[in-house]
């Protein structure tokens, strides 16, 4: 396991590439720190996630990740998962469908492994639908299950 992407030297392997499975990525822990700075950007306060004495007594004994930010971390794991060599640019498209089925406990490790599920011509290159899974090391159900868009242009 490594954070060691798969190469794809042009569009045509991607569109090739329909059900192939990427990473799993290194894990990365999930710091109080990371959850704050989260907080303080976005301006989601709740204690679930910031009162770390209230939260000790709260339905998942300590603080949480937002699922926002589990979310977005997908944006860190994605380069790990996935390169596309000799394109002008890839873009994040958007997503199609999230889910958060378990929370993402503070101070727990987490990594992504993803599958190709969809390749489809646009204009000057390609959209790639890839599914991320997001998962907690020793956590059975996944934090973070993602249809993300790519394009990647010629």
């Amino acid at each position: 396991m490594s954070d060691s992407p798969k190469v794809f030297s042009s569009l045509e392997e991607v569109q090739a590439a329909v059900g192939t499975e990427l990473g799993p990525t290194d894990y990365i822990e999930i710091s109080q720190e990371r959850v704050n700075q989260f907080a303080d950007a976005t301006g989601d306060h709740q204690w679930i996630h910031v009162d770390v004495e209230r939260a000790k007594q709260g339905p998942f004994g300590g603080t949480i990740a937002h699922g926002y930010l589990t979310l977005s971390l997908s944006s860190y794991f994605m380069p790990r998962l996935i390169r596309v060599e000799n394109i002008s640019m890839g873009l994040n498209y958007g997503v199609n469908k999230v889910r958060f089925p378990a929370p993402v406990r503070v101070g727990s490790r987490m990594r992504a492994h993803g599958k190709i599920a969809s390749v489809e011509d646009v204009k000057g290159g390609v959209q790639v639908c890839i599914v991320i899974t997001l998962e907690v090391e020793g956590q059975e159900k996944p934090a973070c299950v993602i249809e993300s868009l790519s394009r990647f242009l010629a």
